[in-house]
């Protein structure tokens, strides 16, 4: 059952630090689009689904909603319009949790008065079929950015994992949900996209984005920097900082400077064959470098964020809206729990499709 009154949406999937702030904004910036900074709502609740109940019926659809919605009240990056509970438990928009979502982003595309929604969470590449129920016509834009360098940005990021192995862990687990999905449904479907050839050549790249998404290039996309969006953006934390900036190529190769010597080859060995496959270089010297010890991986992280939340707290005017959304999100864990239906979300690959057959 696909959501009416919108086009087919537009979900950014990949990995946090690849430049997914610069591609929201730039895809915010046209005419018929509009992509809100993501509250992240799949990635908070799709782990609490089975506390739900069945969806279908309203007292469920509640409960589910009313989460929903007091994470985008605790949202780090403001919303600009109200989004209405009762019309969503009255009419909802598809099936399970990402039905109720996608009844959100809705509300906002219609008060928007655009055509078209997009997802900035990259965190749904673990979702694809569940966007696929619901809307079979999504597009999916995989964004991809060197996990040196993804790695380096997540050193000083309040998103994510700081330690460069644990980065690059996750880095490969998702680009491999991403090569999963495109691998099932083609490239009409999922796009991909190198930050370095977006930051590199952005008319031909945001023209080729263009081209996929059945849209018409506009020159605002390559002014998003000067919309109300990025400077709201911009102003909200210091890791947003440069959204308020024309694109520029000066942050590839940012790990040459941001991680050691031995952190690059860490990086370099767990995510070496999928990061090959992408087209980045592996040092060869990556193998022959000892995986570092799970205790000096913890007390390392513990080091990093003890800094990041001390820099956030001097710098950033949404650092308090960050704690008591964490804390939200602790309590909406504890509750689920006391349900008897927290699970862990579903890790395996998603499910195959006939390829352009969507």
């Amino acid at each position: 059952m696909t959501a009416p009154g919108a086009e087919h949406p537009v979900l950014i999937v990949g990995t946090e630090r690849s430049g997914s702030n610069l591609l929201r904004l730039i895809l915010e910036s046209h005419s018929r689009i509009t992509v809100p900074h993501p509250p992240h709502f799949m990635r908070y609740l799709a782990p609490l689904a089975g506390s739900y109940g069945d969806l279908t019926q309203e007292r469920n659809r509640a409960r589910a909603v009313g989460d929903a919605l007091g994470l985008l009240r605790r949202h780090i990056h403001p919303w600009p319009h109200p989004i209405r509970a009762d019309r969503i438990i009255a009419e909802p928009a598809g099936p399970g949790l990402f039905g109720i979502v996608a009844a959100i982003y809705e509300q906002h595309r219609a008060a928007t008065g655009k055509a078209r929604w997009g997802c900035k969470s990259t965190f749904m590449v673990a979702h694809v079929a569940d966007v696929l129920r619901v809307f079979p016509d999504a597009r999916f834009v995989w964004l991809v950015r060197d996990p040196c360098d993804v790695a380096s940005s997540a050193k000083r990021a309040v998103f994510g994992p700081s330690h460069p192995y644990r980065m690059a862990r996750l880095w490969r687990a998702q680009q491999e949900k991403a090569r999963a999905a495109l691998d099932s449904w083609g490239p009409g479907v999922v796009h991909l996209l190198r930050y370095e050839d977006l930051v590199s050549r952005p008319e031909e790249e945001i023209g080729r984005l263009c081209d996929f998404l059945g849209e018409k290039p506009e020159p605002a996309m390559l002014r998003h920097h000067t919309s109300a969006a990025a400077r709201q953006t911009a102003a909200l934390a210091d890791a947003w900082r440069r959204a308020g900036q024309p694109v520029s190529t000066d942050r590839i190769g940012a790990g040459r400077q941001g991680l050691s010597t031995r952190e690059r080859l860490w990086v370099d060995k767990v995510t070496g064959p999928v990061k090959q496959s992408l087209g980045y270089p592996v040092d060869a010297r990556a193998g022959t470098v000892r995986d570092p010890r799970p205790s000096a991986v913890a007390l390392r992280s513990v080091s990093l964020r003890a800094r990041i939340e001390y820099r956030s707290m001097r710098k950033d005017g949404n650092h308090r809206a960050r704690l008591r959304r964490d804390v939200y999100v602790r309590w909406l864990r504890f509750r689920a729990w006391k349900r008897g239906g927290l699970r862990p979300p579903v890790r395996g690959p998603a499910p195959a499709a006939r390829r352009g057959s969507l």
